[in-house]
């Protein structure tokens, strides 16, 4: 969730590492700071808040460090204050440290410490890997055979318990940096006479596009002009350097307000490149390169399960929806987070599936990993070329979708239903679909991208209804069928961004307990776009109006309502079954998009929130 980045080369630290940690903001955070190296002593700055608070803080500066550290924090332990910001000194001023992650074992290290002398000013557990690698330093032998520094970092690492992505430097050792990871992500960039670590391609892709991706239990030893990776049982790894698939200007925000706004309205180039190459010569199937299952295995499926965090699992429960429906496998949905924990029962013909944008998100990796060990194929469908979880997983779909720096996922989200709808038309198609209805239904999904484009140029008129309700602190959102998984996802993206209490729910159980939320004060929203609920849903509009609560309708251009029924409509172009779903999601993103700019919310960067959760 945090965001590191180092730097070692021959230009200057403080202004790259700025650059570097800008481009990671979007990750979420609280706090950021820096140390650099410079001439046998450490120089550290930290400040509450965003990153232009410690860019003004060193702005003053004329320091022509080559080497250096800093960091965005995610709160995990201890408030948002400077004292608990990253980077962590050890209490002799010698070690610097950033740290992405958990260390569980802190207690008992922190007790050893203290009773060895070292004093602490935080209340983190990252301190103490600080103070426990300069306990190891002062111990260890000038003159040998590796490096003081490094081996004091080895030594460390395999006393600790938990999850770390971390870099370290010394006052002592002006050209060196330290980087790990277990269970959080770090990546090497080589560049030109420079090398930097991060934890996302983002924080290095406008210095290198040469990257190096490391492995759970590995650490890399970066030199001038050089680096080494070995595990923490001092074993070699021969690097593979990697090329990044997207260069920076990708991420730009261009003409927009906001990268929410931007990357709303990329969406129809995002369901473009998701589709590219992905049928059949005969247009009546979908392929995949990278399932890494043969048709012969896939035939053999009983069940698919499908894990997910977030906005990923709403997209799981669609593709729930769409894979029963047109390709008759029974799908099960889990939380990725309990996944591992409740030792679920699954049949031996059992497809794993997790869906996460990241490729990082901690909880799915770890079911992908639970799943693995209990021998299921394991596919994945991520954004993200070289993450972990599309290099552990046994295959997958990549979503091309390019990078998603706002926090609130949107063409993501409608890329994977997209991907969803294609797999459950390839395993249709393997089973009981006939060829005239694959036609059908490929052609469906290819008028995606122009449906797509035909709602986002009616945006001033979701504008104006979002405004009329920007106000409103409850709000409900129902839906039946494949609609159900866009109202949670509705309701996810107006709290996410807006900070409005929102529900989701089927809309048949309205009757169940939420129809108590209705009242003037509190909107409901229903999805009115398929003939065969119509009726029932505008049933439950009826039971909102004679409760005096207020109706937004998002229906489909065939689906006509009562005159006067709805407050308000939102209608969307009538389209195939299977890519629906996707389409009633882009105006819930845009209503929630105006509603939180009109309430001042800082729309990309939302209070409380990271975008790659890489801490259970």
């Amino acid at each position: 969730m945090c965001g590191i980045v180092g730097y070692l080369g021959g230009g200057n630290a403080t202004g790259i590492l700025l650059e570097g940690l800008q481009r990671l903001e979007y990750r979420g955070y609280d706090s950021a700071g820096l140390a650099t190296s410079h001439r046998g002593s450490l120089q550290v700055a930290k400040r509450v808040g965003r990153v232009k608070k410690l860019a003004g803080a060193v702005s003053g500066q004329t320091s022509r460090a080559k080497l250096g550290i800093c960091h965005t924090r995610w709160a995990t332990h201890g408030g948002v204050t400077e004292e608990n910001a990253h980077p962590h000194l050890s209490c002799d001023g010698k070690i610097a440290l950033v740290h992405n992650g958990v260390i569980e074992n802190y207690l008992p290290i922190k007790k050893f410490l203290q009773s060895a002398g070292f004093t602490f000013s935080s209340q983190t557990d990252t301190e103490i890997l600080s103070n426990l690698i300069a306990y190891h330093y002062r111990k260890e032998p000038e003159g040998g055979e590796t490096s003081r520094l490094f081996e004091s970092v080895r030594k460390s690492l395999r006393q600790v318990e938990g999850t770390y992505g971390i870099a370290v430097i010394c006052a002592d050792c002006p050209s060196e940096i330290i980087g790990a990871r277990n269970g959080s992500p770090l990546i090497l960039g080589v560049g030109r006479n420079e090398i930097l670590l991060a934890s996302d391609v983002a924080g290095l892709v406008s210095r290198t596009a040469k990257v190096v991706y490391l492995k759970d239990g590995e650490i890399v030893h970066v030199r001038e002009g050089d680096f080494s990776i070995s595990t923490l049982d001092a074993e070699a790894i021969r690097p593979v350097i990697d090329e990044v698939d997207w260069d920076v200007s990708e991420s730009a925000l261009g003409h927009y307000t906001h990268y929410m706004l931007k990357e709303i309205f990329d969406q129809p180039e995002a369901l473009e490149n998701a589709m590219r190459g992905r049928f059949a010569r005969d247009g009546s199937t979908a392929k995949f390169g990278g399932l890494n299952v043969t048709p012969q295995e896939l035939r053999q499926i009983d069940r698919i399960m499908f894990c997910g965090c977030g906005t990923a699992w709403h997209a799981c429960l669609s593709l729930e929806f769409l894979i029963e429906k047109y390709a008759r496998i029974p799908v099960e949905v889990e939380y990725a987070s309990e996944f591992r924990y409740r030792n679920a029962p699954l049949d031996k013909n059992t497809l794993f599936m997790v869906v996460s944008q990241s490729g990082e998100t901690i909880d799915t990796l770890a079911a992908l990993r639970e799943s693995k060990r209990k021998g299921y194929t394991s596919l994945a469908i991520t954004n993200v070329v070289g993450s972990t979880i599309a290099r552990e997983s046994d295959g997958g779909i990549y979503q091309h979708a390019g990078p998603e720096i706002g926090v609130a996922s949107t063409k993501a989200f409608t890329s994977q239903l997209l991907l969803g709808a294609m797999l459950a038309l390839y395993l249709g198609r393997l089973r009981d679909m006939s060829f005239n209805d694959g036609v059908e239904f490929v052609e469906g999904l290819k008028t995606a991208p122009e449906k797509a484009g035909a709602i986002l140029r009616h945006c001033n008129q979701i504008k104006d209804i979002a405004l009329k309700y920007a106000r409103k602190n409850d709000f409900l959102f129902l839906g039946r069928l494949s609609m159900f998984p866009i109202a949670l996802e509705g309701a996810l993206k107006l709290k996410e961004i807006s900070y409005i209490h929102a529900e989701g729910y089927p809309a048949a159980e309205m009757k169940h307990g939420p129809i108590a939320l209705v009242s003037a004060d509190c909107p409901t929203l229903c999805f009115a776009t398929e003939k065969d609920t119509l009726s029932k849903v505008i049933s439950n509009m009826q039971e909102v109006k004679a409760r005096n609560g207020e109706v937004i309708a998002v229906r489909s251009d065939s689906c006509r309502l009562p005159e006067g029924l709805a407050d308000d409509e939102i209608v969307i172009p009538d389209a195939h079954g299977a890519i629906m779903p996707l389409l009633a999601a882009i105006p819930m993103q845009l209503l929630s998009y105006y509603i939180a700019v009109e309430r001042g919310c800082d729309v990309d960067k939302p209070r409380n929130l990271a975008k790659s959760v890489t801490v259970e």
